[in-house]
């Protein structure tokens, strides 16, 4: 069997999730960094893996998969995962709270969306802080309200973790780190209590795969 590898950045959104969804599925890969910051994603060597110059890149099954949303897919799809409901109305359901988070907030408080509001703003003060304030805080509040509709035992929608889970759990690392306020937020918090005592989603937080030094 040919080796899995995720080619990803450690504060990557959609990698933190990719991470979060492998160790669901137990299943053992080589994490090859890709570093954002150094440009190493604009390669031609990374270029060669996604063409969009994105992380993560998952090498699996004789595959190479991208778009973190597609992989979350094919894993819950091969790998029996449970990520979605079965039926057509509560997999809508949850798929629509994914992706206010993945298609919504995710895209637009993306680090090369902010650095470019930054430099037409002329390097304002609060830049890019205030840009993902902006955007995050109403996001993370229209999520919450969302969550009224499902009950909460202790996940997003029922007494596992699911594709809402994986796609929420970055975003509120994004939230923390970029000082939102979401204290007013208690359905949110619930589940981010519940995931943080998950070992699937430790293991895959940040802070276990941010660079030595």
């Amino acid at each position: 069997m040919s080796e899995i590898i995720l080619y990803d950045y450690w504060r990557s959104s959609a990698s933190y999730r990719l991470r979060i969804a492998l160790n669901l599925a137990g299943i053992a890969y080589r994490a090859v960094p890709v570093d954002l910051v150094k440009g190493e994603h604009r390669s031609e060597v990374h270029l060669a893996r996604n063409p969009q110059g994105l992380v993560p890149v998952l090498d699996i099954d004789g595959l190479r998969l991208t778009q973190s949303l597609a992989m979350l897919d094919y894993l819950d799809q091969t790998r029996g995962l449970g990520l979605v409901p079965a039926d057509p109305a509560g997999r809508a359901q949850v798929q629509a709270l994914a992706q206010a988070i993945a298609v919504d907030i995710h895209p637009v408080c993306n680090l090369k969306v902010a650095r470019h509001a930054t430099q037409l703003s002329g390097g304002a003060e609060g830049m890019p802080g205030d840009w993902m304030r902006h955007f995050i805080r109403p996001g993370l509040q229209a999520f919450e309200t969302m969550l009224a509709e499902f009950e909460q035992s202790p996940y997003c929608c029922g007494d596992t973790p699911g594709l809402a889970d994986i796609c929420l759990m970055p975003q509120i690392y994004n939230a923390r780190r970029w000082e939102v306020d979401i204290s007013d937020m208690p359905r949110l918090l619930s589940v981010e209590t519940a995931c943080n005592g998950h070992p699937a989603f430790a293991a895959a937080h940040p802070d276990r795969h941010a660079p030595a030094g």
